[in-house]
């Protein structure tokens, strides 16, 4: 039988990221938080501090605060561990202002039993430079009110040591920039 989460992956998947609608106040993150599970509510509210805090806000001296000492990290980039996760961070970005809200492209937040997904949007560039956007999933399992465990669908890649999620913004206006020239052009393809 398929879990819940399992099932609400395979149809968020089949949804076309171009209609995906990302969730950028205040109000509408907060709504993404709310469950009628006091557990689901709490997992979810601590996934997204940590993920302003410590991954947005480059505070790797948080990490003692959300994760597990035995923390698992199944980013093949990244060793398992807090203190490993605490040097991936300072060396992947720089430490910022900690903002109210997730300053990515938020499409949601669910959470099932022990686990809690956020789904983003990512800014990415094809072999011949094409940007294009895609989606990104980061699950984590939560036990004894902390991170104990990481999937994402990173592969193994030097760029992905240094990749900082603040440019994320930046790049995705990039890209939409350039595929709303293209569509201007003669000939251009209105439907990309």
């Amino acid at each position: 039988m398929k879990s819940p989460l399992m099932m609400m992956l395979v149809a968020f998947a089949a949804t076309s990221m171009s209609h995906a609608q990302t969730v950028t106040t205040a109000e509408g993150q907060a709504a993404l938080l709310a469950s009628a599970d006091s557990k689901l509510q709490a997992n979810k509210k601590l996934v997204y501090d940590m993920y302003r805090e410590v991954l947005l806000g480059g505070r790797a001296d948080l990490v003692d605060r959300y994760f597990t000492v035995e923390y698992l990290q199944h980013n093949p980039n990244v060793a398992s561990g807090r203190d490993a996760l605490a040097k991936f961070i300072r060396g992947s970005r720089p430490e910022r202002p900690v903002n109210p809200t997730i300053t990515l492209p938020l499409i949601t937040i669910m959470a099932e039993r022990d686990l809690v997904l956020v789904v983003t949007q990512r800014p990415m560039r094809d072999e011949g430079g094409e940007g294009y956007v895609t989606s990104w999933f980061d699950l984590f399992r939560i036990a004894d009110g902390r991170i104990a465990e990481h999937w994402d669908p990173a592969l193994k890649s030097a760029a992905m040591l240094r990749f900082d999620p603040n440019s994320v913004p930046e790049a995705l206006s990039a890209i939409e920039a350039e595929t709303a020239k293209d569509e201007k052009k003669p000939g251009g393809d209105p439907e990309r």
